[in-house]
């Protein structure tokens, strides 16, 4: 078996493993969303680097994962490249050996995806930049084969300003730009993702479908969505896991109005309330979100907690968790 650098995913098996995970695209049906679709499927078939730029969550893989399955690269491997991961020499290496070093169609790479290109460091920005075809001439052994497609949260016009970005690698990588609306301003969007992810993980946790009603739906499109489609996602999967819509909403519960002024002699116990409440809360937040990672088995987010078992049994009792092993 043969070892990749850190940071990157296996070109045998990329594309593979980024779908079993379920990152599949779901098409938006609001005018925000239209002419980004458009755009998607007019450049898709084409070899011009795409620059995707958007806020955390709001689905830069997916784009990218869209744009390899609707080019001619569809059946070679889509290879992510994680840029904040890298030190300069690992990523040359990386570099080089997705570079143009053979004809074979085995060794060849489909669509290369450079996630979070703007946390390389300087080093790296020169050395990625040397590896790409400027377009003006037939591509060299060490440029790197396929699609090149990158992605951002950041501002890369201000990062070039400030001198923390290359613009002449900003221009080879922004042939064209992608920029992805956040869910707050797609909110149109929101039922057809929900139940895109509620089918997802009824399989996933075989589960029987689910649908949510009207009051849990309108909750949904009522939440800010800071998080954006990754956060949405994260909810939906709570609410299948635990097969209830109270508890998977419970972290979007609207802050409470303003009250009125309390009487000084009650100001003490009301803020110990406050914060038990708040202890309360991000107590069983912590806890979802461990044994989200862990799958949901129970032995090991006690671990991952540096609790007992016992404890953990317990305090699942108090938030009102399903007694299941795993989900």
């Amino acid at each position: 078996m043969s070892r990749m650098n850190p940071g990157t995913t296996s070109t045998a098996e990329a594309t593979d493993s980024l779908l079993s995970e379920g990152l599949s695209y779901v098409p938006g049906i609001g005018p925000e969303m239209r002419p980004i679709e458009r755009l998607i499927s007019e450049i898709a078939p084409t070899d011009i680097p795409v620059l995707i730029v958007g806020e955390t969550g709001t689905g830069k893989q997916m784009v990218a994962l869209q744009i390899h399955k609707l080019s001619g690269y569809q059946e070679l491997p889509f290879v992510k490249v994680s840029c904040g991961t890298f030190a300069e020499k690992p990523f040359g290496l990386q570099l080089h050996s997705l570079g143009n070093n053979s004809g074979a169609r085995e060794s060849r790479v489909g669509t290369i995806f450079f996630d979070e290109v703007s946390e390389l460091d300087s080093s790296s920005q020169r050395r990625l930049l040397s590896f790409l075809p400027d377009g003006d001439s037939l591509r060299t052994n060490q440029a790197l084969t396929g699609r090149i497609v990158s992605c951002t949260t950041r501002d890369l016009e201000a990062e070039v300003q400030s001198g923390r970005f290359r613009s002449e690698l900003l221009y080879r990588l922004s042939g064209t730009y992608l920029r992805l609306t956040p869910l707050r301003r797609r909110k149109e969007d929101i039922p057809r993702l929900v139940q895109s992810f509620l089918n997802k993980y009824a399989w996933q946790f075989r589960r029987a479908e689910m649908n949510l009603s009207e009051k849990a739906l309108q909750s949904l499109m009522e939440y800010p969505w800071p998080g954006n489609i990754r956060e949405l996602e994260n909810v939906v999967k709570k609410i299948v896991a635990l097969e209830n819509e109270e508890l998977g909403l419970a972290d979007l519960r609207v802050r409470p109005e303003a009250t009125p002024p309390q009487n000084p002699s009650l100001i003490s116990s009301s803020l110990k309330a406050t914060a038990r409440t708040a202890s309360h809360r991000a107590e069983r937040r912590l806890i979802l979100e461990t044994l989200e990672r862990t799958h949901w088995n129970r032995r090991r987010a006690a671990e991952a907690l540096q609790i007992s078992y016992k404890s953990l049994l317990y305090k699942l009792k108090q938030i009102q968790v399903p007694d299941t092993e795993q989900v």
